[in-house]
């Protein structure tokens, strides 16, 4: 899981073969250079491209950040007022006649692909800036998973994306804790306006709110993450701006951010949460079929329904039980299926024993994957990767693992987080599998090598959407026997229990906003069907109540990539290789999955001829 908020924002004009510049393997031909008439098209394009992400940096300033472009790191943003979701609208209809205005038949078949993303990402964010929708979801700004209290803290704690290396980055932090809390007084107000229209969040949600909000409360100044960059000033700092600094920040604590927190708290658990809903699927909310809906389309880049994917996750589900079963014969053990699901998920042999051997133990599996990477890949991010804990605010209510992209220039790392809440619980037989997913060779290569490719526009580099991205970090987990892992039938096991969650998520999600389903319900279906444990499950439900239809595109992400590979394999037989196929998928960064099967399958009419 991607945890940057930035992951989907709202990404050329370089040849497709001729991003991979290291790449040995054979590549469609190159395009004829464009004629003079195309060139000028194309100029219009690259412009276009230009213009808009610009815009998008000077509305969406945290974006710049994460990219390490500081030039509005004094501030946050207005988001989630109208101005702010009035400036989108009109920037989305803007870009969409300019794109209208060019032909797409004169532009070479590289710049059809990027006009192709360009169209769906903003036709697709102009569905969601319809009024009837916005009515729907800015009056639920705050949830335990989406709420900027989960992201901002460790993002201004000097160990996130927000740099901390000069005065004037010390100061734009301050700067930007007053919006950080103007937008949760905002918020505050958003939430009276759904109280009006009869729009809610469920009970759950704030309740994990409140309980967030209570831990970051629960913390000595000195010990908050806000307080972070005053522990680890530069050591070319000096004493007067040291001392200036460490009174700005406890009082920015003290008398701004703490009180806000407060007041969030408060109005949540006083005012707000007894008129919440009960029922935790969009189902029981009004609008919410048409709310699910859009969350469907706009996730997996399809055009699916509810019934369509629960029907496609029993499959999944019941193949991969067999599978299970085998994993089971071959361990020898005696028991059921459902027995051998306790005994993993139970047994002290499968938790890791301390927390610096559960780090060790990731740092080991990411040398052996190094050792074996460039088998499947011809190009390698340069971005380093770093293994970090979650941190404790968030760890009760995050996901078993999560990563965190780093900066194009390599100046930041990417980041796997893993999560340690909760030890016992924690299972060793899963860990191969996770670093597949949130590390190499799958969010850590797909983000990087996209945003380190400066042949693409900028909306390619740094934008995406859910199914591309996770997805590809799902088709990643399947490369375990070429790179070497899951050689004990445990790990296996453990490369099962992660697809089977992603196929899980299908009948969950779906149960819980579709058909009804309650929280007890849906942590029952996944303890039945999987070696996870109760806590896992938990947080997972929990997930999906407050981020509903994120989760179905993992797998159908997955089974796209999974068919375009073996259509391929099919096609080319002997002259099929594996780098090359991974090149062309992961090359123009994010795609929409009709937009990357049209891509695989030019890519494999020119190799064959």
């Amino acid at each position: 899981m991607h945890r940057s908020t930035l992951l989907l924002a709202a990404a050329s004009l370089a040849c497709l073969s001729a991003c991979a510049t290291t790449s040995t393997e054979p590549q469609a031909a190159p395009a004829a250079e464009p004629a003079p008439a195309q060139a000028g098209e194309a100029e219009r394009l690259k412009r276009l491209f230009h213009e808009s992400d610009e815009a998008n940096l000077r509305r969406n300033p945290v974006g710049a950040i994460f990219r390490g472009d500081l030039r509005y790191a004094d501030r946050l943003g207005d988001f989630i007022t109208d101005e702010y979701f009035e400036a989108e609208r009109a920037a989305s209809k803007a870009d969409l006649a300019a794109l209208r205005a060019i032909d797409r038949s004169k532009l070479s078949a590289t710049d059809q692909i990027a006009y192709d993303v360009f169209e769906w990402q903003t036709r697709d964010a102009l569905k969601n800036l319809e009024p009837e929708m916005l009515a729907l979801g800015i009056v639920r700004p705050i949830n335990h998973f989406s709420g900027f209290h989960t992201f901002y803290p460790a993002f201004a704690s000097g160990e996130g994306a927000a740099p901390f290396k000069t005065v004037v980055d010390y100061e734009n932090n301050l700067k930007r804790h007053k919006d950080y809390v103007a937008y949760h007084d905002r918020a505050i107000g958003r939430f009276r306006q759904g109280i009006t229209s009869g729009v809610f969040e469920t009970r759950l949600t704030i309740r994990n709110v409140i309980e967030q909000l209570d831990l970051l409360l629960a913390q000595k100044v000195e010990d908050s993450p806000f307080y972070g960059p005053i522990r680890r000033f530069p050591a070319e700092f000096s004493e007067a701006d040291k001392a200036r600094l460490t009174a700005a920040y406890r009082a920015s604590i003290e008398r701004e951010i703490y009180p806000m927190h407060r007041r969030v708290r408060d109005f949540l658990r006083s005012d707000y949460l007894p008129k919440a809903r009960e029922g935790v699927g969009l189902v029981h909310m009004k609008g919410g079929a048409q709310v699910y809906q859009r969350q469907i389309e706009s996730t997996t880049t399809l055009p699916l329904t509810a019934g369509e994917i629960h029907d496609i996750g029993l499959r999944e589900v019941a193949r991969i039980t067999a599978e299970m079963e085998s994993i089971r014969a071959r361990t020898g053990f005696k028991g059921t299926l459902p027995q051998f699901f306790e005994y993993l998920r139970t047994d002290p042999k499968f938790a890791p024993a301390t927390k610096e051997a559960l780090r060790e133990g990731y740092e080991a599996i990411a040398r052996r994957v190094d050792a074996r990477i460039g088998e499947q890949f011809s190009t390698i991010p340069k971005s380093p990767l770093e293994i970090r804990p979650v941190e404790p605010f968030r760890e009760k209510t995050e996901a078993g693992g999560s990563y965190q992209q780093g900066t194009a220039d390599g100046s930041r790392p990417g980041i796997f987080y893993y999560n340690s809440y909760d030890l016992p619980s924690r299972r060793i037989w899963g860990m191969e599998t996770l670093y597949l997913h949130e590390g190499s060779p799958g969010h850590h290569f797909q983000i990087s090598l996209a945003q380190e490719n400066e042949a693409l526009p900028a909306f390619m580099r740094f934008g995406g959407n859910t199914a591309y991205v996770e997805g590809w970090a799902l088709y990643a987990e399947t490369l375990w026997d070429e790179l070497g892992l899951e050689t004990d039938p445990y790990q296996r096991f453990g490369g099962l229990n992660d697809e089977m969650l992603r196929a899980m998520r299908l009948v969950v999600d779906t149960g819980i906003h579709a058909k009804g389903w309650s929280r007890e319900r849906a942590i029952d279906y996944m303890l039945e069907h999987s070696g996870m444990s109760r806590t896992e499950v938990t947080a997972e439900v929990e997930r999906y109540i407050a981020i509903p239809g994120q989760a179905l595109a993992y797998k159908i992400g997955a089974l796209t990539i999974q068919r375009l590979r073996a259509k391929a394999e099919a096609a080319l037989g002997a002259r099929f290789d594996p780098r090359a196929f991974h090149a062309q998928v992961l090359m123009t960064g994010s795609l929409p999955m009709a937009v990357l099967e049209k891509k695989i399958d030019d890519w494999i009419a020119a190799s064959k001829s």
